[in-house]
């Protein structure tokens, strides 16, 4: 089993960091605005989710649908990358497939900062995740004896 270094932490800082920038500098240039009529930033998302204001028509939900949608849209595309004529003599092209993995992460990233995830969060959660998951193999996990009660404490 591998462990994290502190390099890969930083690395997922910093993709955490250059979304965020993204992010923003996206909705500069379009103008978005937040409920109260300033600015939209990710941090302003990131702090209605802290504050607990998760209602439909609040920042988080509403960004959060428009990345699940995006991620939705992306997956679509990286699916038309992908060959399914297990007969046939053609090639994937690998470079397309990478660029739509990342455009993916682009938007999963973004939806985890709505939802008021931290790079450490996502670590922890997955690590978590991923304890329940070997456990479930471990298990014979199936459909029969599917449960979410190891999931509930995870958080």
């Amino acid at each position: 089993m591998t462990t994290e270094t502190p390099a890969e932490n930083d690395m997922l800082k910093r993709i955490f960091s250059m979304q965020s920038d993204l992010n923003d500098y996206v909705f500069k240039k379009n103008s978005l605005k937040d409920t109260s009529g300033n600015p939209l930033a990710m941090d302003t998302i990131f702090a209605e989710v802290n504050r607990g204001d998760l209602k439909v028509n609040d920042l988080p939900n509403v960004w959060l649908s428009n990345y699940s949608r995006a991620m939705r849209e992306e997956i679509l595309e990286l699916d038309e990358e992908l060959l399914w004529k297990w007969w046939s003599k053609d090639e994937i092209d690998i470079q397309n497939i990478r660029v739509e993995l990342i455009d993916i992460l682009h938007f999963l990233v973004s939806a985890m900062i709505c939802s008021g995830l931290t790079p450490e969060k996502v670590y922890d959660i997955y690590s978590q995740k991923h304890a329940v998951n070997l456990s479930r193999q471990d298990s014979g996990y199936s459909m029969e004896t599917k449960t979410e009660e190891d999931n509930k404490n995870i958080g």
